[in-house]
């Protein structure tokens, strides 16, 4: 018992706390919007307690203006309890078409807010690691789920929060009118009544919502598959496949998973517990109107307080029921909300070390940038991707990491750019660690170009531009960069040049091969060397190309870079001979090291893996 109790009051104590964070983004609306919104719905609220108090009094009076004629006082408190009636009524007509556009408003303006929160948490840490943790991304999808595809957002809950105060303040405005003209005890019993189904409601709806988080994963099944069927790079294959109708039926068989517990759910719910609760308020109310039948058959309550107290009552009975635009949106806006708090706090709690504010600018490299001694696992996972790494990069030198998938290349290109940190050891540049610089100045100096590079669908200025984003305007610097690439004649044969988007879906826009894009953002990082980069990485960008495409653009980028400290990461053996250096990564260490011609004639894993990979050609099959 007294577990449940503590359970009970843990309970509400944390729904009282989401309700705060929900008012909590009020001020985001802006205060002209939010104070006219609220204004208008307090002013909707009153305007019904009015009007049942002119309508009885008109009622109470129309009896002796019936005999006296309209100019007795009888008469003219008719007319003016019937123009006030008409005031009010004409108020609450005016404003009904308001507070939806009201609302609306302070639900997109919210929302852009939490939008802009949600974005800043994915990029808030110094690193890459809360968007590649399984339990932070659940929060991440979920917090952007609700935003993406459900209407009942946190601010369609801030706008429903707001709506309440139209559906709450008339209601103990018609309570306090009931204990005033008829009876304390009535008015409680009504109110009591009303609150008691109202609570049902409510607690049935904290219910869904909850089953609504807990089937968040096979949702996200669902909108996989929707996203799918109008994903224009899996039209292709859908078509050719026969796919439709199966994306079809996936999409449905996910979206019927997860509704079916929510309606199993409903069933009981409103079968046992609402029930209750509305037997119960009705039994309550019933009482209270029976009694206040009684003493106005009896003459004990005037013709005017029994139709006063008569509205009122409705008014009171009327907040047990489910108000659709307000109750919903703020249970699943609530929900949201905590998604997001949960993904902004847990993030910063186990992630958000930032670097040293005061860190020093880094340095261009004078004579190497040094791996000593460096273990990483990934968060959540125990196995070491890097083991004790030993590597030497010397500045101004060309150095190619080979090894096969799994070997760590990656993970190690992720570290020099401090999208995650070590777990032990440190990479030093010119003997400093690199965790003495300032983070912003040192990613500065690093120009990366990784295999699963972005295409901007945004105009191919902005894609070369953002090697360099503060010159991303100058279209000279952009277009000798695009020369330097090789990217030059897929800029020349763009409709609009420089200004052309890279995407079908927009106007004038245009799709690139897999070619084309991949010189693109060579060129990215081209224009990130011209902006005073002093490291470049290329992080297999090239290994969609077949072996001689992959090898004539690092041979060209090899040529283009003399000077420029450079790794150059890939799975194929032969297409890095020309590197200054190579190392073979393998398990996590550095395993083998130096040129090509010294690799092969060691007759080691490099050798062997070159011949068997070189094999292909020299047989005359690709």
């Amino acid at each position: 018992m007294r577990t449940r109790l503590a359970s009970s009051v843990s309970e509400l104590a944390s729904r009282a706390r989401a309700r705060r964070d929900i008012l909590a983004l009020l001020p985001a609306a802006g205060r002209g919007l939010a104070s006219a919104a609220l204004g208008a719905n307090l002013l909707s609220g009153l305007a019904p307690v009015g009007f049942i108090v002119s309508t009885s009094i008109l009622l109470g009076r129309l009896p002796g203006a019936v005999e006296g004629g309209w100019g007795s006082s009888d008469g003219r408190a008719v007319v003016r309890a019937i123009a006030a009636a008409g005031v009010f009524l004409a108020v609450q007509q005016a404003l009904s078409p308001f507070l939806g556009v009201l609302g609306t408003r302070v639900a997109r303006r919210v929302d852009l807010v939490v939008r802009d929160r949600l974005a800043a948490a994915a990029n808030a840490t110094p690193g890459v690691a809360p968007l590649e943790d399984e339990g932070l991304l659940r929060y991440l999808s979920e917090a952007g789920g609700e935003l993406e595809y459900n209407p009942n957002t946190p601010g369609r809950a801030v706008a429903g929060a707001i709506a309440l105060v139209n559906r709450y303040v008339p209601v103990y405005a018609a309570a306090i009118l009931i204990a005033v003209s008829f009876s304390v005890i009535g008015a409680a019993g009504l109110l009591g009544g009303a609150l008691l189904i109202r609570h049902g409601t409510r607690r049935a709806l904290v219910e869904e919502s909850k089953q609504w988080s807990a089937s968040m994963p096979i949702w996200r099944e669902s909108w996989y598959f929707r996203t799918l069927a109008l994903e224009p790079g899996a039209a292709k294959e859908l078509r050719v496949f026969g796919l439709p109708g199966w994306v079809k039926a996936r999409t449905r068989a996910a979206a019927e998973r997860a509704r079916a517990p929510h309606w199993a759910l409903r069933r009981r719910l409103y079968a046992t517990v609402m029930a209750r609760y509305v037997v119960l308020g009705a039994l309550a109310a019933a009482a209270v109107l029976a009694v206040l039948g009684h003493e106005a058959a009896s003459g004990s309550v005037s013709l005017a307080r029994t139709a006063l107290v008569l509205q009122a009552a409705v008014i009171v009975i009327r907040v047990g029921m489910h108000f659709i635009d307000c109750d919903g949106p703020m249970e699943f806006g609530m929900s949201a909300n905590r998604a997001l708090q949960s993904f902004e706090r847990e993030s910063a709690d186990r992630f958000g070390r930032p670097a040293p504010v005061a860190g020093r600018d880094a340095p261009r490299v004078a004579e190497a940038i040094r791996f000593e001694g460096v273990s990483f696992a990934y968060p959540g996972s125990e196995r070491l991707v890097l083991d004790g790494l030993d590597l030497d990069v010397p500045a101004g030198r060309s150095l190619a990491i080979v090894g096969l998938n799994g070997a760590g290349k990656t993970t190690l290109v992720k570290l020099l750019a401090r999208l995650y940190e070590p777990g032990a050891g440190r990479i030093t540049v010119d003997g400093a660690d690199v965790r003495s610089f300032d983070l912003g100045s040192w990613r500065e100096s690093v120009a990366a170009i990784f295999q699963d590079f972005v295409h901007y669908e945004l105009p191919v200025r902005d894609n070369i531009g953002f090697g360099s984003v503060a010159r991303v305007r100058d279209d000279a610097a952009i277009l000798h960069a695009a020369r330097r690439a090789g990217a030059a004649e897929v800029v020349d044969a763009l409709p609009d040049g420089l200004a052309t988007p890279l995407s079908s879906r927009y106007s004038g826009g245009v799709d690139l091969s897999g070619g084309q894009w991949q010189r693109v953002a060579l060129a990215r990082a081209v224009f990130a060397l011209d902006g005073g980069a002093s490291v470049l990485v290329l992080d297999e960008p090239t290994a969609n190309l077949d072996v001689r495409a992959e090898l004539e653009l690092f041979d060209r980028f090899l040529e283009l870079t003399q000077g420029v400290t450079t790794i150059l990461v890939s799975h194929r053996f032969s297409t890095v001979r020309r590197a200054d250096r190579i190392v073979v990564l393998d398990d996590g260490h550095v395993t083998e090291k130096g040129t090509h011609d010294e690799l092969v004639a060691a007759g080691g894993r490099y050798a062997e893996l070159f011949l068997l990979q070189a094999a292909r050609f020299t047989a005359g099959v690709e």
